[in-house]
């Protein structure tokens, strides 16, 4: 949620910013309601002021009396008009999306996302390539036949040695970012609607995305940053603690509404799938470091599996209502012959923490927003694919990178015979 103070004194560039981002917000709506609400407070306030001249009164008169119990009745309709009024500006403050900084290539969609650098040689193969739908049903690693007979479409068994694979990827991620001060966590995979709400994904289609559980107002999270970000809400942070850094595991849940038809085939577009996130809690002069930062694990971890990849500036349409700037990471996936997404890291500076009341106090006592930021480390189903894909052998083998064999036990999965 941006500030309806800097909204009312920048409106011209909060239109821009919801045009950039292609979110339909009425400002001119969103500032005649404050215009309103701020009358009728001022309005409150001359009325309760009269109400206790009123009662300071040693001696009232009838007419004072009836005085008081007309402001009293009005006082009441006031307060409820004010109710009315703050929820009206309040829906629409929650449809206003997060500010893109000016370098952040202007787009209507992923077209117009630029390729920053390409990393890794994609690999050459003499002999017909496999998807690894077909490589891993062939290794006897996903079953997603089982799946669909079970759960229905877009669900998949990973078995056998794929597990360990998981397994693997896990901790050397723990590993890596242990380093780096993240702490270690196992978040909950649901959360509350108000909490939902204030990370900021869930407004307008972004609900759609969403699995909610209406008996008991609980989301189901679509990445471990929703309930990471939210731990700290309505608390305040000492200025030595910060940045504060967290790296999440969890199951994820997404309905995937907007991909009817598309990836069907696999496990690439799921509606369960596994991630390990990073979470980073700082003060707004560090945040565009703390994302360099955290693209900078992504890459390191990707160039320990050796895998190809693509990094890439996010366009504004592209961005999410929450960032202010992220990045991509696409992976080279040989049977499609194309770079996938498989990672991204966003910037949201002080848009989530606003909703969620977090705050850091500085050396001199003053109370300011923090700025959260988020990364994926690890979406565990798509780079099992990209491993699958880029290591798999004539004989239908794959290698599991060099990396990893510390922490899987094997050096090859083979077919199953």
């Amino acid at each position: 949620m941006l500030d309806i103070k800097f909204i009312r004194e920048n409106p011209q560039k909060i239109k821009e910013a919801c045009q950039k981002k292609g979110v339909n917000v009425d400002i001119d709506n969103l500032l005649e309601l404050d215009k309103k609400k701020r009358e009728l407070l001022t309005k409150l306030e001359n009325f309760r002021a009269d109400q206790n001249k009123i009662s300071k009164q040693k001696e009232r008169n009838d007419e004072a009396i009836s005085r008081a119990k007309e402001l009293k009745n009005q006082t009441k309709k006031l307060e409820l008009d004010i109710e009315a009024v703050e929820s009206a500006l309040d829906n629409l403050l929650i449809l206003v999306p997060n500010i893109p900084f000016d370098e952040v290539p202007v787009g209507k969609d992923d077209s117009g996302n630029i390729v920053l650098k390409k990393v890794g040689k994609t690999p050459d193969f003499m002999f017909p390539i496999k998807d690894h739908l077909a490589i891993g049903e062939n290794l006897g690693i996903i079953d997603i036949e089982k799946a669909a007979k079970v759960a229905g479409p877009r669900f998949g068994y990973i078995k056998g040695k794929a597990v360990l694979l998981e397994l693997a990827l896990i901790k050397l991620a723990f590993n890596i970012l242990q380093k780096e001060k993240f702490e270690p966590i196992l978040p909950p995979v649901m959360i509350k609607e108000e909490m939902a709400t204030g990370t900021g994904y869930f407004e307008a289609t972004d609900s759609e995305e969403a699995y909610f559980l209406p008996k008991d107002n609980l989301y189901l999270v679509g990445t471990s940053e929703q309930s990471l970000i939210a731990m700290h809400a309505k608390e305040v942070f000492n200025e030595k603690d910060l940045p504060k850094r967290y790296v999440g595991f969890s199951t994820c849940f997404r309905r995937e509404a907007g991909s009817y038809g598309k990836d069907t085939k696999g496990i690439l577009r799921v509606h369960q799938f596994d991630k390990v996130e990073m979470v980073s809690f700082c003060k707004s002069e560090d945040s565009k470091k703390e994302h360099q930062l955290l693209l900078s694990l992504e890459e390191k971890l990707m160039r320990l599996l050796k895998l190809p990849y693509q990094v890439v500036n996010v366009c504004t349409g592209d961005l999410g209502r929450p960032a202010a700037a992220k990045y991509d990471i696409e992976t080279w996936l040989p049977s499609e012959k194309r770079y996938r997404e498989t990672h991204s890291t966003s910037n949201c500076t002080d848009f989530q923490a606003r909703r969620l009341n977090i705050r850091w106090h500085d050396k001199l006592g003053r109370s300011n927003f923090v700025h959260t930021l988020n990364g994926t480390v690890f979406a565990i189903g798509r780079i099992i694919i990209a491993i699958l894909e880029n290591n798999h052998q004539k004989d239908g083998s794959v290698k599991i990178p060099k990396i990893l064999q510390k922490y899987t036990g094997f050096k090859v999965i083979h077919p199953i015979k």
